[in-house]
């Protein structure tokens, strides 16, 4: 098996536990996925240290430049969207960490999906409509918010993610919400552990016999 972790916070976890919530309950998934599977090889894809370029005017020169015209710095573009198609394509699964942000994505997640959601690699239109892609994957979404929007009209981000991700051929979603962070000490502790709670009651039926 094949791991995919992608922190998209913007704010590091610290050696004490500080910092980064979506990244802390990502890491704990992780941990649970490898218990089962300790052959798994993870990696780990941190949006917030590697910045990823946004999609502007000259990337989109680039991606519409025939290769072989390509200037360097076009060429150079253009293969670090292609690299990270292909770490995706080379994983099993993927595990992401997605704090809301203005009841969004972060920013550094929405780069990485323009990176990777390019027609004609991971997506094509046939005469039946569009199809993905990057089918067979399991994917797992650690999502963190300061307030409550589960089953929310003001959650924009799930509605977004599964239709994105759909579109991409990835349908095997599992999402982990960890809510009403920003609260209060009470409410954060009782929104991780629901989290936590919903991470261990996912492995235990994965782990029920059929």
């Amino acid at each position: 098996m094949n791991i995919l972790q992608i922190n998209s916070s913007a704010r590091r976890l610290e050696a004490n536990g500080q910092g980064s919530h979506s990244t802390r309950l990502a890491n704990e998934l992780v941990a649970a996925l490898r218990e089962r599977q300790p052959a798994a090889h993870l990696s780990v894809l941190d949006l917030g240290q590697q910045t990823l370029p946004a999609l502007d005017e000259p990337t989109l020169q680039a991606l519409f430049t025939p290769a072989e015209q390509r200037s360097e710095a076009q060429a150079a573009r253009v293969a670090q969207d292609m690299a990270l198609i292909e770490q995706v394509k080379a994983q099993d699964v993927l595990v992401l960490a997605v704090p809301m942000i203005n009841f969004g994505i972060p920013t550094q997640l929405k780069h990485w999906i323009d990176a990777v959601a390019k027609a004609g690699v991971t997506f094509r239109y046939t005469a039946n409509g569009p199809e993905g892609l990057l089918p067979g994957k399991t994917v797992y979404i650690v999502l963190t918010r300061g307030g409550i929007y589960r089953d929310q009209p003001s959650d924009t981000m799930v509605p977004y993610l599964k239709t994105v991700l759909g579109f991409l051929g990835m349908t095997d979603l599992h999402f982990i919400y960890a809510e009403g962070l920003a609260m209060g000490p009470d409410a954060e502790a009782r929104g991780l552990a629901a989290a936590r709670e919903q991470i261990a009651a996912l492995f235990q039926a994965e782990a029920q016999p059929a």
